[in-house]
């Protein structure tokens, strides 16, 4: 296998894994309604319910790069991947609201470690200028996995009941899980390349190495400036893509008249156009630094690109129809990938690679924790007054966000 096709079968898998990420934490949005029938919940307990999820999210996001950089890659991504499935199989035999939230809680607990997973995978396989690119590609699973979760969501649960649909959903990790330990192994170990390709690839990637660091211990590395703004960030953005995936649909059946064959036949739209915001927006700064541009510079313009594009999602409770609200809808999802096609590149251009799975994870924790507040905050929002102050907000964060981090983030940070 050349190393060319070694990286497109590496995107491959790490777009898949998002998808399945996401195709597997959207499942309740889409039958929400379903569950809150049978279990007699209303939207502040299924708000609840939400946060549980991003209590364990926020929990294990901080502690999944630390066993990412401890068990490797390999069988670090595996293991997340094999909890998490059995985590979504678990939710087909939910009987209340305490079990259903247990689920949940287990959930958050295994799905955060894809994110240190696939920046470890990347930092090991592409030099600098092309991991914008398949940090994009990777994320583009969340956009596919968001888009297809209501059409196959929708037909299994009309077909088959909503507990089906998770169980179905968590064997399809198992397959992916398979795919992995056949494939995946650092360059140096993997038994896919020939000689000379593992000296061509050594080669490629020994200029973006860092020099030799000491190793710095985790309460030091959390508390260095890049990273306590690359977290305090992703509280306050990550919470945006959250509510899209959550409470679109439900905003959708319960504000705009959607029936759950509505919901399967156009809600997966604005998810689907948040996939070319994740690639377009990886490509973007790729195209900048070969242009001459700067790391820094190009990082920058992709996080400014993206952030331009979200406060038109504000409009969204003010249009007079539901297709013009799908509409400004995907200005929050294609925005947003713009800006985590860049910004998810960040710990490994700040860090040297021992460190990335670490940042990545503290930064990820502090998305977490933003959903965890969001999450609760929306539900009492939407039942004591609507969904117009939740639009607002998240088409704001982000702008912010991107002056932010070009103030804090400074030249010197980034590596050679």
């Amino acid at each position: 296998m050349t190393v060319a096709r070694a990286r497109t079968l590496l995107g491959v898998l790490l777009c898949a894994s998002t998808l399945l990420n996401y195709l597997d934490r959207l499942s309740i949005g889409i039958v929400s309604v379903e569950i809150r029938t049978q279990f007699h919940m209303t939207p502040q307990d299924y708000g609840n319910v939400l946060s549980l999820f991003f209590v364990a999210y926020t929990v294990m996001y901080a502690g999944s790069g630390w066993v990412l950089d401890r068990l490797g890659t390999r069988r670090g991504f595996a293991l997340f991947m094999a909890a998490w499935s059995l985590a979504q199989m678990l939710h087909g035999f939910a009987q209340g609201i305490a079990t259903l939230a247990a689920c949940r809680f287990l959930l958050g607990l295994a799905e955060p470690g894809a994110w240190p997973g696939a920046a470890k995978a990347v930092a090991e396989w592409l030099p600098p200028p092309r991991r914008a690119l398949y940090m994009g590609i990777f994320n583009s699973g969340t956009s596919l996995g968001s888009a297809a979760a209501p059409v196959l969501i929708a037909a299994i649960t009309i077909s088959y009941g909503w507990r089906s649909a998770f169980v179905v959903t968590g064997l399809l990790g198992i397959v992916w899980l398979i795919a992995w330990l056949a494939f995946y192994n650092p360059p140096a170990q993997s038994r896919w390349l020939s000689p000379a390709d593992h000296a061509s690839l050594t080669q490629e990637l020994t200029p973006a190495q860092p020099l030799a660091h000491p190793s710095r211990t985790s309460l030091t590395l959390f508390l260095t400036r890049p990273c306590l703004s690359l977290t305090l960030t992703r509280f306050f953005t990550d919470p945006v893509i959250y509510f899209a995936i959550f409470w679109l649909p439900e905003y959708l059946r319960t504000s705009r008249g959607f029936n759950l064959a509505m919901i399967r036949d156009y809600a997966w739209l604005p998810f689907l156009a948040g996939g070319l915001g994740y690639i377009g927006g990886g490509w973007l700064s790729g195209h900048l630094i070969d242009k001459g541009w700067n790391l820094r510079r190009a990082r920058n313009a992709g996080l400014f690109a993206g952030a331009a594009l979200m406060p038109l999602t504000m409009l969204t409770p003010f249009v007079p129809n539901a297709a013009l609200a799908l509409l400004t809808t995907s200005f929050l999802t294609i925005g947003h990938g713009v800006w985590v096609a860049n910004f998810q590149t960040l710990p490994a251009d700040l860090y040297p690679n021992h460190e990335v799975g670490r940042v990545m994870g503290f930064s990820g924790a502090g998305g977490a924790l933003g959903g965890v507040v969001a999450q609760l905050a929306t539900g009492w929002i939407v039942t004591h007054f609507s969904y117009t102050p939740t639009f607002l907000m998240a088409g704001l964060m982000h702008p912010m966000c991107a002056a932010f981090l070009f103030r804090t983030l400074r030249p010197r940070d980034f590596q050679p």
